[in-house]
């Protein structure tokens, strides 16, 4: 008689608990529910990359010395450096450079340790391609300098994720049509051009 009512017990508490999880999850669902959507549009909206973003390497030709301190500090030994040795000038004489960006982690040691500073990290972002080897960059590709979000004219360039009006701190129970609080570049220029 014991067993049967401590079994009991024990199924109403497990099943007291499962409610209490079950509670828990869909109050974070509704508390998000209630909130209002962050939302770029990505081919007409992007959002400008930080100024310390590890993005597409860039790389300067005319610079590079052929020491190979990128390829040493590099933590997959990435960046392949062809160079000859010139006997008049007893000098390396690069011929070759290349980065395989689909292996390469951005960690950003061979921008940090060159000691000409031939490589610099750039915002661009989107690398995606159909075929892996078309990210193989060799040092034609690397030295092209990218198109920056701002400068694109088809692409409004949105400065950041604020989503809450100015003022709000809480983001629940937002006016209905209130806008981010983050300003676009053009009204940054515009309260600028007119303070000025």
């Amino acid at each position: 008689m014991f067993s049967m009512l401590k079994q009991v017990t024990d199924y109403a508490k497990g099943t007291i608990e499962a409610a209490k999880y079950i509670g828990q999850g869909l109050s974070v669902t509704f508390d998000h529910m209630r909130r209002r959507p962050v939302t770029v549009q990505y081919p007409y909206e992007k959002l400008i990359p930080s100024e310390r973003y590890r993005g597409r390497i860039h790389y300067e030709f005319d610079k590079c010395i052929s020491c190979e301190v990128c390829v040493r500090v590099c933590p997959i030994n990435l960046p392949v450096v062809d160079w000859e040795f010139n006997k008049e000038s007893k000098k390396k004489e690069l011929k070759h450079y290349s980065i395989d960006f689909g292996v390469c982690i951005f960690c950003g040691n061979c921008v940090e340790y060159c000691p000409t500073n031939c490589l610099s990290m750039t915002e661009e972002y989107e690398l995606a391609t159909y075929d892996r080897h078309e990210l193989n960059y060799d040092n034609v590709a690397l030295g092209r300098l990218p198109y920056k979000v701002t400068q694109d004219p088809m692409v409004t360039p949105l400065r950041e994720f604020n989503y809450l009006p100015k003022g709000v701190l809480d983001p629940h129970d937002l006016p209905e049509g209130s806008q981010r609080a983050g300003k676009r570049p053009e009204d940054i220029i515009e309260e600028a051009q007119s303070s000025s």
